[in-house]
């Protein structure tokens, strides 16, 4: 099947309704892939521990009623930790008999995917794997305390004068963009020695994603526009109190 997709993406070009040819074959290799879907695929069993929660938990429940979701789980596991062995062996053998079944039906499952669906499969699985790392990566950040990212001077802009914008320069946001900028440096390089202490230099930019420092020049030239740029908003201030006056006159 996939051959045939690329013959047929070559004939495109050059054969008279090839393209909806090509278009009627993806779709009904999409229609495959939606019928034999990923979530069709065996499910894993669960753990001898796991199962041991999923047939306690409403029991444990019950008899808690007053504890949350994180404090019922502790207490169930305070309870697997006591369990003796030999109750312990029934929900191994118990787990040891559903992986017997469940590498049956996986290879069942696998011997009616046609390479093109199992290639679809395989990579809509790599985009679930990459989704989930990416969701995870992003809360654990945000857990460490990384700094947010500066703002544009759009950003500031809009965020402060949603409204009433007309006739204000953006130069005072631009500036402020810039202050953020800095910010952002100063922060960002305080957490990343944070995460070396701890030994999260995994979660730290590599040296041609950082910006290069400040020369003194550089220093200088943003002291006195920072200077420039407190009139300038102040202007802009003035110009948005007579513009809001004017409308209210009206």
């Amino acid at each position: 099947m996939a051959v045939a997709l690329v013959l047929l993406g070559r004939a495109a070009a050059l054969v008279p309704g090839a393209q909806r040819l090509l278009s009627v074959t993806l779709s009904v290799e999409k229609g495959l892939c939606r019928r034999i879907s990923s979530y069709e695929r065996p499910k894993r069993p669960l753990t001898a521990y796991f199962r041991f929660l999923k047939e306690n938990r409403s029991v444990f429940r019950q008899k808690n009623p007053e504890m949350n979701s994180v404090e019922l789980v502790k207490k169930l596991a305070d309870a697997w930790k006591e369990l003796p062995v030999s109750e312990k062996q029934v929900y191994e053998e118990a787990r040891r008999a559903d992986w017997q079944r469940y590498k049956e039906q996986l290879a069942m499952y696998k011997a009616q995917l046609t390479p093109a669906v199992a290639a679809a499969l395989k990579e809509e699985r790599r985009r679930q794997l990459a989704k989930r790392r990416s969701f995870k990566q992003k809360r654990e950040l945000t857990v460490l305390g990384k700094p947010k990212r500066p703002r544009s001077g759009f950003n500031i802009f809009v965020s402060e004068h949603f409204q009433e914008s007309e006739g204000i320069s953006p130069m005072p946001y631009l500036q402020l963009a810039e202050d953020d900028k800095v910010r952002y440096e100063n922060e960002i390089n305080s957490w990343e020695a944070k995460m070396v202490e701890l030994g999260r230099e995994d979660l730290i930019r590599s040296s041609k994603q950082r910006p290069k420092k400040n020369t003194a020049e550089t220093v200088k030239k943003t002291a006195e526009t920072v200077e420039k740029t407190e009139t300038d908003k102040a202007s802009s201030h003035e110009t948005m109190a007579k513009l809001k006056s004017k409308k209210s006159e009206e």
